[in-house]
């Protein structure tokens, strides 16, 4: 798959609100049908990975199977995204403030495992059926997360225009190689102008392009820790 060539940046900051994507009701529409059919069929396909990772959490380590952090989502509205406990109960960061990083110490065995292949991120699949979330979109950053001490909407004029669509679980940034820890200026520009691609140029045509390739990218990309 191609990278997205990079986007300008004063070209980028000047982006009209128009960005946001579907822009007619049958895009809309045809958005959220796509999300709640496939989200369903992925959810019981997926069901008894589920139950087994709830399992191996719960016999491994104490605490909750589930965390829940705080998102920005469509429109910087805040949502509650949950995800598979992967750190021991008493180290979580619930506001991410201090991102995950190589053989953190605060990862448990089986939750690195998890993180590494993104299974970490199928609890998800409930936060598109409620509606918060879309299979495809920009990643959902936690409310709390920044970079050399300043929170990620003010590292970059353009970055609201991320809230122009419903976050995914899985986006162009990510099956293009950008995923993982956002710790330089560099990845986060990069992400940011995959994200704004993808939301100018969105069809359902891309979005189950980018669905097949993500199946790819978990299994083969070692990025996520």
């Amino acid at each position: 798959m191609q990278h997205t060539p990079e986007l300008d940046a004063s070209a980028t900051a000047m982006m009209p609100v128009a960005l946001t994507r579907p822009t007619t009701r049958y895009g809309r529409w045809a958005k959220r049908t796509e999300d709640v059919v496939l989200g369903v069929l992925l959810l019981i396909a997926f069901s008894p990975l589920l139950l087994l990772i709830a399992i191996a959490i719960k016999v491994t380590s104490s605490g909750p199977i589930l965390f829940q952090q705080q998102r920005r989502g469509r429109a910087d509205v805040p949502f509650a995204c949950y995800k598979f406990r992967t750190m021991y109960h008493d180290q979580r960061d619930i506001n991410c403030a201090t991102q995950t990083a190589h053989n953190d110490p605060r990862v448990t065995p089986v939750g690195r495992f998890l993180r590494r292949r993104s299974f970490d991120e199928l609890p998800q699949l409930f936060n598109v059926l409620i509606g918060d979330m879309s299979l495809v979109g920009p990643r959902p950053h936690a409310v709390g997360m920044h970079l050399d001490g300043v929170p990620l909407p003010n590292v970059l004029d353009h970055y609201i225009f991320r809230y122009g669509m419903r976050p995914g679980m899985t986006g162009w940034a990510q099956v293009n190689g950008w995923r993982g820890i956002v710790d330089t200026h560099e990845k986060l520009e990069q992400r940011v102008a995959h994200d704004l691609y993808y939301i100018a140029n969105w069809s359902l045509a891309l979005d189950l392009r980018i669905l097949a390739a993500t199946f790819t990218c978990m299994l083969t990309d070692e990025r996520a820790y």
